[in-house]
């Protein structure tokens, strides 16, 4: 488009064509009212409040949706146009119920601050009474309608962010409102309780709902969400030393923009329970009880300084957290590696199928580290592979259904009918752990079509003519076996791939299944084979469940690796990194690598693991087998456990050290795309408790450490000098992404570097009929929870909820078992049981039950063996068999 040049109250103005007079004002620090516009919604129009007069004509329009056009003259506050907003405004307010003082919105109401801009304190006009009824039957969002100036802004957000559609207008005229289907409840709705629709309300029509405080905020902080790996932009409102209300930033640079998901907006109410850690702990006479935090720290040093003394480094073993900051996470490994001399070092983000994405970092050199997620909406072609982010990343989910409505093929794969499947073009419902053979189908397929992209091939890779011979001898009869699909829609599913360029989005469906790293590298393939590497909108999009899980395992809480994932132990390059490591931290650094968490708990049953420490990680409930763990880490000598919560890990720990939540300390934390987020502390945290950081230094310090980490702007320092990924960490911006630092030729600016390889095709063995346990579990995320559902277990709207984590299965699988909705059963599996309600789920297929995470104490990983994800004896942590025993 060509720029043009208008007037705009006297000033001179240059812009491009066909954009909004209200847009251009902004741009120029115009300010023109609004209740209606957002920067994320389609403009409306809906208020008039934007009314603006164009000079020659005498024309007055709705700045937000009238384009600019060549030599207009734009009036923003003409007397005409103040005189028709005041009319506005004084009708609004008439019909307005007079309750400012006691509504929750308080001086943030727009509609309020519009109002005494204009100077219009009463309205000289007779009052036209709405009366709406008050829906407050949830735990999250009370509605009184009586309030509501039909702005829209709740059904676009609605419709356009969110993509629910659980909401739209109801009725006519005076009457008029937003409703759900049938004027249902929301709890009876599809309203997923995002929270969207009342961060974007400009009145009090919508609000949070909170049994512990009236009032508004006394004060607001910028933070990041400290659940799932999005890494969401929030506001937190702050009254007295208490997190009170959260709202996304409505920043336009931040993954999240105006949304948020259920937890994000409504379960940091767990940051005020009653039961948060507040002063440290020791155990005496097999009691637990209080103590200062200078006798707790002293007893932690003594004891691990004895332990590493007569049992040597590798007797040590510490887990970290993917939920604590980066600086925390690099001081705590550098505790292990340099102070206690141990590599025997992990974090939560194990759980999450890290291995698989480190695989595709080894085998990029680093090349794919940055996936910013808003680049879905312009992708070519979006495949989901076991994942379902609307409950366990929903903004995520939110950029797919957008990418989908606004004409991206979408093929999702999944044994269940997600949400997300109603959104696809192709919904491949393949039978669990086959996305293997899926994958190498697809692949074959493509081939024999030469729909690959010889260009890419030729400069970027090799090994291809191997790879092809392998597609080439690939039984689709087998695949199609295998998989339970037809071979008509492999075929269409391959039309829809030709010549695009691919983003695979990838889940805990494949990250912790049992043929994991095969599918892993046969989707590195495919992506190779198509051209899809390198390319904006395409690659490989891992979905990260913990909030630092990628900023954990960039900081070197791994047993394979140093900061900025750089390998222990590497031969071929002289050990470079490790030496490198070691003159900056003037240490010795042992060459062998550690062991992870699930060697952990093997090394606590051998009695060979004699201390173990924990931050911030809760493995006696988000582990499988959890009585096993329970017993390993009891036979363990000395455990300590740092946390803001006394979790089930907790209570049989030597020493509690009682940390700070997110909110409560500043840090980084780096999400799923590669961007990194700094923030500062919105609120203090509870009673003694401490920042990680702080009692991490105050520890190395006893145990001998004389480093200058005492402050948390001398470790971002230190990281962003000695791993190059992180070099942006230090500056004074608040949101920087990591750097690539591949030597790939794929990546390399000046087309140096060496070539990608190809893997070999391998299948997937065959699967053997258990009739025992005739029945496959798969263990998946509910919106309301995270992970295990340590911290949302302690959330009292979660809790108010009341879910009950019903197993779902098919319809058939009912009748022919003799099961109804609500009907008890006992789910066994050859690891354990569990009891729970059954529902009847038709969009799951037969011989499938689904098992909700995180609910029951997690009691769910009962039901799954405790073994070492990538191993070729396991069988993973998705998918188990099952039987039913009725109650």
């Amino acid at each position: 488009m060509e720029d043009i040049t208008l007037t705009i109250n006297g000033k001179k103005i240059s812009c491009q064509e066909g954009t909004s007079i209200l847009n251009v004002a902004e741009k120029y620090g115009i300010k023109i009212p609004t209740l209606c516009h957002h920067h994320d919604l389609e403009p409306f129009g809906a208020c008039r409040l934007c009314l603006v007069e164009e000079e020659k004509t005498g024309r007055l329009m709705a700045s937000c949706v009238a384009p600019v056009a060549q030599d207009m003259t734009i009036l923003t506050d003409s007397p005409r146009v103040t005189k028709h907003r005041r009319n506005i405004v004084r009708l609004m307010m008439a019909e307005h119920p007079e309750s400012c003082l006691v509504c929750s919105k308080g001086n943030r109401c727009q509609l309020r601050q519009i109002a005494a801009q204009l100077g219009v304190g009463e309205t000289d006009l007779y009052p036209i009474p709405n009366y709406k009824r008050l829906e407050q039957a949830n735990p999250f969002i009370i509605r009184d309608l009586s309030k509501c100036i039909l702005c829209g802004k709740c059904i676009r957000a609605d419709h356009e962010l969110v993509v629910v559609g659980a909401i739209d207008y109801n009725l006519r005229g005076f009457r008029s409102r937003p409703a759900t289907v049938h004027d249902l409840p929301l709890k009876d709705s599809s309203c997923t309780f995002c929270g969207t629709c009342v961060s974007m309300c400009p009145t009090g029509a919508l609000a949070s709902k909170n049994t512990k405080y009236v009032g508004t905020p006394e004060r607001e902080g910028l933070s990041v969400c400290g659940f799932c790996g999005v890494g969401c932009s929030l506001t937190m409102g702050v009254a007295g030393e208490q997190v009170i209300e959260v709202n996304p930033s409505h920043r336009q640079d931040t993954v999240n923009g105006a949304t948020l998901c259920v937890r994000g907006h409504f379960a940091h109410d767990f940051l005020n329970a009653g039961e948060r850690l507040i002063r440290p702990m020791i155990r005496k006479d097999g009691e637990l009880i209080s103590a200062s935090w200078d006798e707790a720290l002293e007893i932690v040093a003594d004891r691990l300084l004895n332990i590493k003394r007569t049992s040597g480094p590798q007797s040590v073993a510490l887990l970290g957290s993917s939920k604590c900051t980066n600086e925390e996470n690099y001081l705590f490994q550098k505790i292990a590696r340099v102070l206690l001399g141990t590599n025997n070092i992990d974090n939560g983000g194990y759980s999450s199928g890290q291995r698989l994405l480190r695989l595709i970092d080894e085998k990029t050199d680093g090349g794919c580290r940055i996936h910013p997620l808003e680049q879905l909406e312009k992708a070519e072609t979006i495949f989901v592979l076991g994942a379902n982010p609307d409950q366990s990343a929903p903004v995520v989910g939110y950029y797919l259904k957008r990418a989908s409505r606004k004409g991206v093929t979408l093929i999702v794969a999944d044994p269940r009918q997600t949400e997300l499947a109603d959104f696809a073009s192709v919904w491949l419902s393949l039978l669990p752990q086959s996305d293997l053979e899926l994958i190498n189908g697809i692949a074959a397929l493509l081939y024999q079509k030469k729909a690959y992209d010889p260009s890419f091939i030729d400069r970027f890779t090799e090994g291809f003519g191997e790879y092809g011979d392998g597609l080439s001898s690939l039984d689709l009869e087998r695949v199609t076996g295998v998989t339970g699909l037809d071979l008509d829609i492999l075929e269409e599913t391959a039309g829809l791939l030709n010549g695009k360029k691919i983003a695979f989005v990838v889940g805990h469906g494949i990250l912790q299944q049992r043929y994991g790293m095969q599918s892993i590298e046969a989707l590195f393939n495919l992506s190779l084979m198509t051209g899809s590497l390198g390319h904006a909108g395409a690659g490989i999009y891992g979905l990260a469940r913990e909030n630092n899980q990628i900023g954990a395992w960039d900081m070197g809480t791994a047993p394979h690796a140093l900061p900025g994932r750089q390998p222990l132990n590497d031969v071929l390059n002289s050990d470079t990194a490790r030496r490198d490591w070691e003159r900056a931290w003037q240490a010795k650094l042992l060459p062998d690598q550690g062991v992870n968490v699930v060697r952990m708990i093997e090394e606590a049953e051998k009695g060979n693991l004699k201390a173990l420490y924990i931050l911030g990680e809760n493995p006696l409930r988000s582990l499988p087998q959890p009585e096993r763990v329970r017993k390993a880490l009891a036979s363990v000598d000395f455990v300590v456990v740092q946390d803001i919560f006394p979790t089930e890990t907790a209570e049989i720990a030597d020493v509690i050290l009682p940390g700070a939540a997110f909110s409560e300390k500043g840090g980084s934390f780096t999400n799923m795309e590669g961007r990194i987020q700094t923030f500062l502390p919105v609120a203090p945290p509870p009673g003694e408790a401490k920042p990680d950081w702080e009692s991490l230094f105050l520890l190395a310090a006893k145990i001998g450490y004389t480093g200058g980490n005492d402050s948390l702007e001398k470790i971002r320092a230190e990281i962003a000098e000695l791993v190059p990924m992180y070099v942006e960490l230090d500056s004074q911006r608040d949101v920087a992404w990591v750097k690539e630092t591949s030597k790939r030729k794929l990546f390399d600016p000046g087309g140096k570097g060496g070539m990608i390889p190809f893997s070999s095709v391998v299948s997937t063995g065959d699967e053997v009929y258990d009739d025992i346990y005739p029945f496959t579990a798969i263990l998946g995320s509910v919106r309301y929870h995270l992970g295990s559902g340590t911290r949302t277990g302690y959330s009292d709207r979660i809790e108010e909820l009341g879910l009950k984590g019903e197993v779902e299965i098919s319809p058939e699988d009912g009748i022919n078992s003799g099961l109804r909705d609500g009907d008890m059963v006992r789910v066994l599996s050859p690891h354990g049981s569990l009891e729970r309600a059954i529902r009847l789920e038709k969009r799951l297929r037969k011989g499938l039950i689904f098992v909700p995470l995180a609910v029951n104490a997690n009691d769910a990983m009962n039901l799954i063996g405790l073994t070492e994800l990538c191993r070729p004896e396991s069988p993973g942590w998705k998918t188990c068999r099952v039987k039913l025993e009725k109650l």
